[in-house]
């Protein structure tokens, strides 16, 4: 039990929220950090001057306060008045029984009332991923990772279907097999797009902009640069509108990110064999063409030389006659 002469705190919240943070995401915010429903949670935005949590210490109200302020709203730290029992104070206070105390050293009661918890709850620091969702929020690495992997997947389905596809052809060499294929590839395709654009738009979200903002990857020229905002541009470190921050990356996204630098570095050096292949196949092509051009002319030269010889012949008759 603390001390008669230690500093308690009270965390007191008026409905001001922090910049760039709308009202209802920081509703929702709220709803999630207490696990309580937003009607609940709408009750504290009454423009009155409320208590969160009372009589803590400064290590607890500091921790309680980071927590608030991560989900959008401004909290701020107030000190508890100091107790000084006299004589004077008894005597008013016996005689004042219906006195209320101050506002900041009470919890408010319904409809103020926050719901309670304790110091040793676990806080929602970071927002839940959701893959396959158009909400929530995800970094730069997240986002090479989940597309990398997206890719995976995409590039094992496509060779698996291709695979069984052709095997399929070969043997019953039908049309329906190749519209089968067809039908199937679309269906392959139509998916990834989706999901792709689930991914973009939860990184958008991590920027803080509107999911709509994918639509730019459509715009020519636009759609080539769009990419690599969202692969190096920052999001917010905070709560913004979108919701908590995302967790931090654990090893399996920084692995599957890093697969970029190898799928890169295995497509320059395709890039380049592909360049001095074509390279030596027309030098190649070159050579072959001088030297057959070069035979020809010798044998276009040696033709006349013979006819000359064929017509000494009769000359050799005509002595002996």
């Amino acid at each position: 039990m603390p001390g008669m002469s230690e500093t308690r705190f009270n965390i007191v919240f008026d409905g001001a929220l922090l910049p760039g943070v709308d009202a209802a995401t920081a509703k929702l915010n709220l709803a999630n950090l207490f696990r309580s429903d937003i009607s609940a949670i709408e009750r504290l935005f009454g423009g009155h001057k409320v208590a969160l949590k009372s009589n803590l210490s400064q290590t607890e109200a500091q921790k309680y306060l980071e927590a608030l302020n991560q989900s959008g709203i401004d909290a701020r730290i107030e000190a508890e008045p100091s107790l000084q029992l006299n004589l004077d104070e008894v005597q008013q206070s016996s005689q004042s029984t219906t006195a209320r105390a101050p506002e900041s050293l009470i919890e408010p009661i319904s409809p103020y009332a926050p719901p309670r918890a304790q110091v040793g709850d676990a806080v929602a620091e970071y927002a839940t991923l959701k893959p396959f969702s158009f909400e929530g929020r995800i970094g730069r690495l997240r986002y090479l990772a989940w597309t990398m992997a997206l890719t995976l997947v995409v590039m094992l389905v496509v060779g698996v279907a291709f695979a069984l596809g052709a095997a399929w052809i070969f043997t019953s060499g039908s049309i329906a097999a190749m519209i089968v294929g067809g039908l199937l590839a679309a269906v392959v395709f139509l998916g990834f797009a989706f999901v792709s654009i689930q991914f973009n738009v939860q990184r958008l979200h991590d920027l803080g902009w509107s999911g709509w903002l994918w639509l730019l990857n459509l715009i020519p020229f636009v759609g080539s640069v769009f990419p690599f905002v969202l692969i190096f541009a920052p999001g917010n470190e905070g709560a913004n509108r979108y919701g908590p921050p995302p967790p931090r990356n654990n090893t399996g996204v920084k692995v599957l990110a890093s697969l970029w630098l190898v799928m890169i570095v295995l497509i320059i050096f395709a890039t380049v064999a592909g360049v001095f292949s074509a390279i030596e196949q027309d030098y190649g092509t070159g050579s072959l063409s001088s030297y057959e051009s070069s035979e020809s002319m010798d044998e276009d030269a040696a033709e006349p030389a013979e006819e000359p010889a064929e017509a000494e012949a009769p000359s050799v008759d005509s002595e002996e006659q």
